[in-house]
């Protein structure tokens, strides 16, 4: 079978290499994959640093809350505070308002990684933006949270 090569450079050419939406997954995809790879030494990826980041908020979200915020299936989160849980990041706790539900929160440990990561993904993203000005990532941000909460115009 003879093997087709394709040029990414030409695919940029197609007049759907514009679509908002193609570039937003692409967009996606490429900040994923340089996410994971700036978490990996600390044996993280972008959506467990997710559920640490969340955990570390202090705003002790329950599993239901995560799973809703992150577009995830209830079963991932589970899975994603499981193994965190594991590695004495993050503990569950009895939500005092619901005592049927958990509240994820970190342990010493967690805050620490956390902070870590946290750098991590900063040095990360400001490798990424680099091509655009303090300005631009502002008003693209404010663009990407219309997006992800159009309930919410003014959402920054």
């Amino acid at each position: 079978m003879a093997q087709v090569e394709v040029s990414s450079g030409r695919l940029e050419d197609m007049a759907f290499a514009a679509d908002p939406g193609l570039l937003l997954a692409r967009a996606n995809a490429d900040s994923i994959a340089a996410s994971n790879a700036a978490l990996a030494e600390l044996g993280l990826r972008v959506r467990s640093f997710a559920v640490l980041a969340a955990a570390a908020s202090g705003s002790r979200p329950t599993q239901r809350e995560l799973a809703e915020f992150l577009r995830l299936d209830p079963s991932q989160v589970v899975a994603l505070v499981d193994d965190l849980e594991a590695r004495d990041l993050v503990r569950r706790e009895v939500a005092p308002a619901d005592r049927r539900a958990k509240v994820i929160v970190t342990t010493e440990l967690g805050d620490s990684l956390h902070a870590d990561a946290s750098r991590a993904i900063a040095a990360s993203r400001e490798r990424r933006f680099s091509t655009l000005t303090p300005a631009e990532v502002e008003s693209l941000t404010g663009l990407l949270a219309r997006i992800v909460r159009p309930d919410r115009p003014n959402s920054q």
